[in-house]
């Protein structure tokens, strides 16, 4: 078992640079300021576990037969996520993204939504080629609930009253979604059984909600290095995540007022009131239970690879698992 992302992506390393390859030759356009933006995104990094999701997926059940179009749908994964990115940060006002100047920070608000635009109609552009009416299906589906979330989640800031169960259709509809069509576009291309199918939508919905939990936690517990954005960046925009419904609903009177108040101050929050809502989920079990509900999933994600072939992308997805609760980025 490796917690080590680089490690764990062996399998399938050489698809990982065809899929570099194929996002930089999809990328380019003659409008010169759609490729300075893409170029600086692209530079920008990032894990990519979306399309990996999907390479890993497509190479365990394919069990060693020979896969068609799983680059190009990677490709079309990564841009579709890069693009609610590029929308979602200038909803969010937000200027750091993986440790540098948000696109929007760097470019303006207009040019960042507009090639964020770009980027989902290359996505379908990419995604007929195919000519297969079920991976149309499943990204459109994916990108439709990706939209419902991103809405659901602004009907949700600043306001305290909202308890877990609303936070969690946010993250299955804006986060879960988009792991849950990688993984079913893999299971999909290699040509998996329904059961397999099925399991790989399991695997993903599951996996993409420790992901956010987890990011959730790190909101508190890391630095701005390591998370490549601002601590704290989720309530100063006003979301109520996991950690801070926890203290609204198991708080003393004093820190859910606190909490409260935070929550609909937002914007306005003052450097002290952040550093006590700060103190008091430290001072709780807030954390410990949001990392119990992401192992939880986890474990979830885990069991619904039971079906799959025994080999080494399979054994990747599993400690992927691992990675997605260890992780500190």
């Amino acid at each position: 078992m490796s917690t080590n992302l680089q490690t764990i992506l062996h399998p399938i390393s050489a698809e990982m640079r065809g899929l570099n390859e194929v996002i930089g030759k999809s990328l380019s356009s003659e409008v010169a300021l759609i490729n300075q933006i893409s170029a600086y995104i692209i530079e920008a990094g990032g894990k990519r576990i979306r399309p990996a999701l999907l390479l890993l997926t497509a190479q365990a059940i394919a069990n060693g037969k020979e896969l068609k179009h799983h680059l190009d749908m990677a490709a079309v994964v990564e841009f579709i996520h890069t693009a609610t990115l590029l929308h979602d940060d200038v909803v969010d006002e937000s200027d750091l993204r993986r440790g540098r100047a948000t696109a929007n920070a760097a470019f303006g608000n207009a040019a960042s939504v507009l090639v964020g635009d770009f980027l989902y109609s290359r996505a379908f552009q990419m995604m007929v080629a195919p000519n297969e009416l079920k991976i149309m299906q499943i990204l459109a589906d994916a990108t439709n609930t990706i939209a419902e979330g991103e809405v659901l989640q602004l009907m949700n800031m600043h306001d305290p009253d909202v308890n877990e169960a609303r936070y969690m259709q946010v993250i299955h509809y804006k986060t879960g979604k988009l792991f849950e069509a990688s993984c079913a576009l893999g299971a999909l291309l290699a040509s998996g059984s329904s059961e397999q199918y099925q399991a790989a939508e399991a695997y993903g919905r599951h996996i993409g909600t420790t992901f956010q939990l987890v990011d959730d936690i790190l909101d508190y517990t890391a630095s701005a290095e390591q998370m490549g954005k601002n601590a704290g960046d989720d309530l100063r925009e006003g979301k109520p995540t996991l950690p801070l419904i926890y203290l609204l609903d198991h708080g003393t009177a004093e820190q859910k007022k606190l909490v409260k108040n935070a929550i609909e101050q937002a914007e306005e929050l003052p450097e002290d009131l952040f550093q006590q809502v700060y103190q008091a989920i430290m001072e709780s079990k807030a954390i410990e239970y949001t990392q119990a509900a992401a192992e939880r999933e986890a474990q979830l994600a885990k069991d619904a690879l039971a079906c799959f072939p025994k080999n080494a992308a399979t054994q990747s997805l599993m400690d992927l698992c691992d990675y997605s609760l260890k992780r500190s980025t």
